[in-house]
């Protein structure tokens, strides 16, 4: 059987909105110096203040009239495609609305507005006007944007927790590849709630400062929410989604296989699809949780395919977890990191575990041309995914 290479694809735009803000430059800069904005807060849960990954930019209004599309979720990827609006609208009248697809990983969709009508009606007894339950549905979001924007090529949601927003990319290469869709939007969008916050909460597995992946202290995760959204398509441009590697562990419901063979085979398949070696990679995006399990596990997987001295980081205590958007946020960072020529600091205590192997956490700012990122996103059930993004000129 004959082996031909499949056609390259490109992320033509990129747009993210998270804690960091939304400015390109802003980002950056916070990145390089260690400089977070999380907030200390009780809004979404019963207990002692925690610090919240939270949006603080003023969200638009829907376009749309329709109860099932008003939420804080589809607010935010509203928000986002702004950004990248004048691409998304020349992809339209170049390739027509049926040849674009729309691909949003979330966890949450519209989960915090349903919390409050519920809420209500608890207290009352009665539903309250404007509750559709359509607003939380995971495919919610997507269906949003595409009626929003115009566009009936494929239009749905992934939902498989961190790893949500990386597999919509992934699953947009194949849209194109395979000549269903011509170009197709594609990333995650997750908005803060109860369910969540408490959720992780009550599996103790929230803390209570600033998280601290791979340090010896680390005690567990910070919740935040974010938007990134991209333009894929062949047409080429300055970053290749050039490599894609997918695993699952099946070891747990929610704990990763200590052993991280499943999270060595995803970096090891991700850079087979991206023919290169792990010595081409210039920086490495880690899923980095700062839970126990998470930092040991995947300390010991980039350990054995990527040694001591590939430049790495967590970007997550500046932005919280972002749950079913943190794969394509890390993407969007990634992308920037090879756009702006710089390696995000490794913000933590620095006090290094001696029970983790050294892998190469990048501790001060550092201005760097780089050509190939790669970002891990390991979620629940061990649902693995890691993207290479490379930088074309």
């Amino acid at each position: 059987m004959n082996s031909y290479p499949m056609e390259p694809c490109f992320l033509n735009s990129m747009a993210m909105m998270s804690a960091l803000g939304s400015h390109p430059d802003d980002i950056k800069q916070r990145l390089l110096h260690g400089n977070p904005v999380l907030d200390l807060s009780q809004d979404y849960h019963s207990g002692p203040p925690l610090p919240i990954g939270r949006i603080q930019e003023t969200l638009p209004e829907i376009p749309l009239d329709d109860a099932k599309y008003q939420s804080r979720n589809n607010q935010l990827a509203w928000a986002v495609a702004q950004k990248i609006m004048p691409d998304i609208k020349a992809a339209i009248n170049q390739y027509g609305k049926h040849r674009i697809g729309v691909i949003i990983g979330t966890s949450t969709s519209g989960i915090s507005d349903s919390e409050v009508y519920l809420r209500e009606h608890a207290e009352s007894g009665e539903m309250p006007a404007g509750f559709d339950y359509r607003m939380q549905e995971m495919g919610a979001t997507a269906r949003f944007l595409a009626v929003a924007l115009g566009t009936c090529g494929p239009t749905f949601s992934i939902s498989t927790a961190c790893s949500s927003g990386a597999k919509a990319l992934a699953s947009a290469r194949r849209l194109i590849r395979s000549g269903i869709c011509d170009a197709v939007i594609a990333g995650g969008v997750d908005t803060l709630c109860q369910l969540t916050v408490q959720g992780f909460a009550s599996l103790e597995a929230v803390s209570e400062q600033q998280c601290n992946p791979f340090s010896e202290n680390r005690n567990g995760i910070n919740i935040g929410e974010a938007g990134a959204l991209f333009l894929v398509s062949k047409e080429k441009s300055a970053i290749e989604l050039a490599g894609v590697g997918e695993s699952s562990d099946a070891h747990h419901i929610s704990a990763p296989d200590p052993s991280g063979a499943g999270a060595i085979r995803c970096m090891l398949a991700c850079l087979k699809d991206a023919n290169i070696d792990s010595q081409a990679i210039n920086y490495l995006n880690l899923h980095g949780t700062a839970t126990q399990l998470n930092d040991q596990m995947e300390s010991k997987a980039v350990s054995e395919v990527f040694g001591a001295n590939t430049p790495c980081s967590s970007t997550k205590p500046f932005t919280g977890h972002t749950l079913g958007a943190a794969g394509a946020l890390e993407a969007a960072i990634c992308w920037l990191s090879l756009t702006e020529s710089f390696i995000p600091k490794h913000l933590w205590d620095g006090c290094q575990d001696p029970n983790l192997p050294n892998i190469g956490l990048s501790e001060g700012a550092q201005h760097s041309s780089i050509s190939y990122a790669l970002s891990n996103s390991f979620a629940f059930g061990g649902n693995n995914i890691s993207l290479i993004l490379r930088k074309t000129s």
